[in-house]
């Protein structure tokens, strides 16, 4: 005898014990669930069981006494019968390609989901799910740190991604929004090091030109800071002529600038969640050393590789001492990091703002920029622009409920 495959689907107000006295109905006819999903917004569920159980007789018992059983708990209980050929069909999508969508913001539209989700549709690509990661939001009491963020995860085949994360950017530009784009495969579920541009990405400051002005030669060195970080000159060339302009500058300055630095906003909350959940964190600047093992001691920071000062008679001479780290640099350190703590390439993320951080945001397995010059946002995988640093947790799948247990 041929069996039938019937979706239930249940709406009403939430109350406990409610999945299991449906299943137990279920249970009671041998039927045998195929699927099963659940969402809860503002105490209302609706639920979702598909199963499959013998027809004719059976079939219109077990459908009586979901009835009733609805009617006891005071939910309404709809049920759709699915052929065969549909279910198959169904099932034959399982192989497609998956993606995630993640939306991120101080608060979030209707327009900004309406226009991402429209890109979605055209490319006849399906959202097998949304969530919400960030918490609920007071109408009443004013969030200090404002944040919004919602997971998509969608599947299907997309042919050209550059195409269609250029639409990503053009709502992201248009309706000031971050819409990070991500292929769901085994190294996204898998992070296991995080490397972060020091100036202007950890910090809200360009030190160098803090030192400057101690210097007092603000102008000049924030020009060519600002000309290297757009990419408009090299970097090595930059440093080197911005070095000079500091020769003679006390020694006695720096841990007084060290002590005052501008921690950006999240930072520490995603440094402390990293740490609880196993990650490996670095800091890989073009900035110096001296400031770097400052925040490496003060956030807990693993390793930390930036250039340092050339220092004598307790000033600084204009010099610096070994490699200059540049964006080639940052790009080899990243990699052998990676590879003396047995990290593939793929598990690795990147975070940074300027032009010479663009080598390692590319390499990463997820390439981050924040905050960034609009020539690395255009040129990064992903990008947060409108909110704090632990925007980056919100990228990784990371509900605000498994960042606040441990804060």
């Amino acid at each position: 005898m041929a069996n039938e495959i019937i979706l239930l689907n249940i709406s009403g107000q939430d109350k406990p014990g409610l999945t299991s006295s449906l299943t137990s109905v279920l249970a009671q006819y041998g039927a045998k669930v195929l699927d099963i999903g659940q969402a809860n917004i503002h105490d209302t569920l609706s639920l979702g069981i598909l199963f499959e159980i013998q027809s004719k007789k059976k079939s219109a018992a077990v459908l009586k006494d979901l009835l009733f059983k609805a009617y006891e708990l005071g939910i309404t209980a709809k049920f759709t019968p699915i052929s065969l050929e549909d279910y198959e069909k169904w099932v034959s999508l399982q192989g497609k390609d998956r993606y995630i969508v993640t939306i991120l913001g101080e608060k979030l539209a209707a327009e900004q989901i309406s226009e991402v989700t429209k890109v979605i549709s055209e490319k006849n690509l399906n959202i097998d799910s949304i969530k919400r990661l960030t918490g609920r939001l007071s109408l009443v009491e004013e969030a200090e740190y404002p944040r919004a963020s919602i997971q998509l995860s969608i599947r299907g085949e997309i042919d050209n991604k550059n195409e269609f994360t250029e639409k990503f950017m053009q709502i992201s530009h248009d309706l000031d929004v971050d819409i990070a784009f991500q292929e769901d495969n085994i190294y996204r579920r898998n992070r296991r090091l995080v490397c972060f541009d020091m100036d202007s990405t950890l910090i809200q400051t360009e030190v160098i030109d803090e030192l400057a002005e101690l210097a007092g030669v603000g102008e000049e060195v924030k020009a060519i800071t600002e000309s290297a970080m757009n990419g408009e000159i090299d970097f090595n060339e930059s440093f080197k002529r911005r070095m000079k302009l500091l020769k003679g500058l006390s020694e006695d300055v720096l841990h007084d600038v060290a002590i005052n630095l501008p921690i950006t906003k999240g930072a520490r909350r995603l440094i402390d969640t990293l740490k609880s959940y196993g990650f490996k964190t670095a800091i890989l600047s073009g900035g110096f050393s001296y400031f770097g093992h400052y925040l490496q001691k003060e956030l807990g920071i693993d390793y930390v590789y930036a250039n340092q000062l050339e220092i004598k008679d307790g000033v600084l001479t204009g010099g610096y001492l070994g490699d200059i780290v540049d964006g080639n640099k940052k790009a080899e350190y990243l990699k052998e990091i990676a590879k003396k703590e047995g990290i593939d390439i793929s598990q690795t993320i990147a975070v940074g703002d300027g032009a010479n951080d663009l080598q390692m945001l590319n390499l990463a397995g997820l390439g981050i920029a924040f905050h960034a010059k609009p020539k690395v946002k255009d040129n990064a995988q992903s990008a947060i622009s409108s909110i704090g640093l632990d925007g980056v947790l919100y990228l990784l799948g990371y509900h605000d409920r498994h960042i606040d247990l441990i804060e």
